[in-house]
């Protein structure tokens, strides 16, 4: 056992207890109240309903089972096949499997927004809904919340296999090395030493959450006033540019060209900077991301969906949909 763990000590992220227990409280306290927030919003209020039923459209329709068999089987895959990459196939793992199940929610997201608002606008029934007692806010806001709620249903099973899987493959990677550990409990406790990797991935899933939640926003204001193609086209654009920001600012500092560096600092306010949601460098490393990050990158989630979705109830005031 000695030699085992003295092999898997630089791969293995510090442990939790090197975070002030105060933040994994507030963390549990967190994630506790934005499913209570959730759950009040969807089933007590107005908008509520229409997003009950835009989250019943995204799980019903073929791509959500879809993304979850291809998540899955890619999850599996990646986890059997070796990366040949000199014992960082765990770290592989994680990073792979983060990006299968990012862009697979970003799939049903924006997917979900051209269907659920573009569609509806342009086939005239979103006069129908709309000649209830329903705002354009409320309908909007409703379309939005729907929409990461079914996003939720298809990150949540995925996530439970990836952690399945890091939590084997760690012992694995040990037998392929020749050293046995016990194969899933050790003492009638989960193994500490595989428990440990599946911690230090799980901060990974929240603030892919957050970024889904942003690109959600954009992809529900461009839904307003334009199609499929052009709402993912764009979506795929500012993704890209997005995880770019950093890059393009520092490139503006570095080439001292006050055109290029005022377009790259326009780029960075306009769009958002997706690279603040993005761990791949704690996987590459081995660290785990405290909580109080995890309470910044809400934070700028928050206010910067929030300014998508008003530019979105902007968008549809004056909409025609007669």
């Amino acid at each position: 056992m000695g030699d085992f763990v003295g092999l898997l000590a630089e791969v293995v992220p510090p442990p939790p207890s090197t975070i002030p227990a105060w933040q994994w409280i507030m963390t549990v306290v967190g994630v506790g109240l934005f499913f209570a927030v959730e759950i009040g919003f969807a089933y007590f209020t107005r908008t509520g309903v229409i997003a009950r039923a835009t989250a019943k459209e995204a799980i019903r329709q073929p791509l959500y089972v879809l993304l979850l068999v291809i998540g899955v089987v890619l999850l599996g895959v990646n986890t059997i096949l070796p990366f040949f990459s000199l014992g960082e196939d765990i770290k592989m793992l994680k990073d792979c499997g983060l990006a299968t199940i990012l862009i697979s929610g970003l799939l049903l997201a924006i997917w979900t927004a051209s269907t659920s608002i573009a569609s509806e606008i342009e086939g005239k029934t979103a006069m129908t809904l709309l000649s209830k007692p329903i705002t354009r806010q409320q309908f909007v806001l409703g379309k939005y919340v729907g929409i990461l709620i079914g996003v939720q249903w298809l990150i949540i099973p995925l996530m439970m296999t990836m952690c399945l899987f890091v939590y084997y493959k760690v012992g694995y990677d040990a037998k392929e090395r020749g050293i046995d550990i016990p194969t899933w409990f050790e003492n009638g406790w989960l193994n500490p030493v595989r428990l440990m990797e599946v911690v230090q991935v799980l901060p990974g899933f929240v603030l892919m959450f957050f970024e889904i939640a942003v690109l959600t926003a954009v992809s529900v204001a461009i839904s307003t006033r334009a199609p499929m193609i052009v709402n993912m086209s764009t979506c795929l654009a500012v993704f890209v540019v997005g995880h770019l920001t950093p890059v393009i600012v520092q490139a503006g500092v570095l080439k001292r060209m006050e055109i290029l560096d005022f377009m790259a600092k326009l780029i960075a306010t306009i769009l958002p900077n997706l690279e603040y949601f993005n761990m791949s460098a704690a996987v590459a490393t081995g660290q785990l991301i405290p909580p109080v990050y995890l309470l910044t990158a809400f934070g700028y989630s928050l206010v910067y969906g929030a300014a998508a979705v008003l530019l979105s109830f902007i968008l549809f005031e004056d909409r025609d949909l007669a």
